[in-house]
């Protein structure tokens, strides 16, 4: 079976954690037991997030810039390799030595009249309390939301994925037995010109978005979103949260849940598995086999499934 694991930013580096290497990477090495279980017996391509990363890459470019400011595509190639090299190290730790790896920082193209543009939603970079928050979006006209009571968080646009540049290389590279890890961070958004050549934006495509292309673009059997929560849950937060643990893509609403959060997961989720045969899954990282094989998690079924 070829599976697309997504990998969530929150999975990689826990909340409230410091941002530093050792936590990185010990998070890394347990996500990479997780996979080479998944690998023992399933082909499959590995995508991740780099949401609290880049966020705390552009905070330090922004605090030395003086006169040279580095762009947001230029910094979450930064994250994205960086994550990369982790993920594929400690995979090929956990793997049989006969395994082949390879990551490939991947270019996405996007939409010049996307209206996320215009309607930055994609939280990135560490919480701030209400003071701090107001000090960075004075200083640097970051806009800001309030990801949960007193901490706040700085969000991009986040247009949506319409082309992986190179998916003739990453479907080479799969179809040749290689674990490939790409689409590091949503990837990296471009636009194209109409010379036909490619420049990134300022923007963060949102990763599990991204992942859901690859998946339909690699005809995967099943696309798993990991992340720290369980589930996906009906009335999150509130006093009768509940939750869902099998639906149909015609029986979920995105625009029901979080946006930026978990309502690309349910979109990504309900795409993907409007093809028949396909199988969408959303849970602890953790929990990944027992996803798979449907004894955790949410999972979004094709009609025929």
């Amino acid at each position: 079976m070829r599976v697309v694991v997504a990998l969530g930013g929150n999975a990689l580096l826990r909340r409230g954690e410091p941002m530093t290497a050792e936590a990185q990477r010990a998070n890394v090495r347990k996500a990479a037991r997780a996979l080479a279980e998944l690998a023992r017996d399933h082909d499959i391509v590995v995508a991740h997030g780099n949401g609290p990363q880049v966020g705390l890459l552009a905070l330090q470019a922004a605090a030395g810039a003086g006169k040279t400011v580095w762009p947001l595509d230029i910094l979450g190639a930064e994250s994205v390799g960086m994550i990369g090299y982790l993920v594929e190290q400690e995979l090929t730790n956990a793997l049989p030595r006969r395994a082949a790896l390879a990551t490939l920082l991947t270019q996405i193209e996007v939409d010049g009249d996307d209206p996320a543009f215009a309607r930055p939603e994609k939280p990135i970079g560490p919480l701030y309390d209400a003071d701090e928050a107001g000090r960075l979006r004075a200083a640097h006209d970051w806009p800001m939301i309030e990801e949960s009571p007193g901490r706040w968080r700085r969000v991009v646009p986040s247009p949506l994925p319409r082309r992986i540049t190179q998916i003739h290389a990453i479907r080479l590279l799969v179809e040749a037995g290689v674990t490939v890890i790409c689409a590091g961070g949503g990837g990296i958004p471009v636009l194209r010109r109409a010379d036909g050549s490619l420049h990134g934006v300022e923007g963060v495509i949102d990763k599990d978005r991204a992942a859901g292309l690859l998946a339909r673009e690699l005809a995967a059997d099943a696309f798993l979103m990991l992340t720290d929560v369980d589930a996906v849950y009906e009335g999150w937060g509130g006093p009768d949260q509940r939750p869902i643990r099998r639906a149909r893509p015609d029986q979920l609403d995105p625009g029901r849940f979080a946006a930026g959060s978990m309502a690309p997961k349910v979109e990504a989720a309900c795409l993907f598995a409007a093809r028949p045969g396909s199988m969408a899954g959303i849970g602890r990282l953790e929990d990944a086999r027992a996803i798979l094989e449907g004894r955790a998690g949410t999972l979004i079924l094709s009609g025929d499934r």
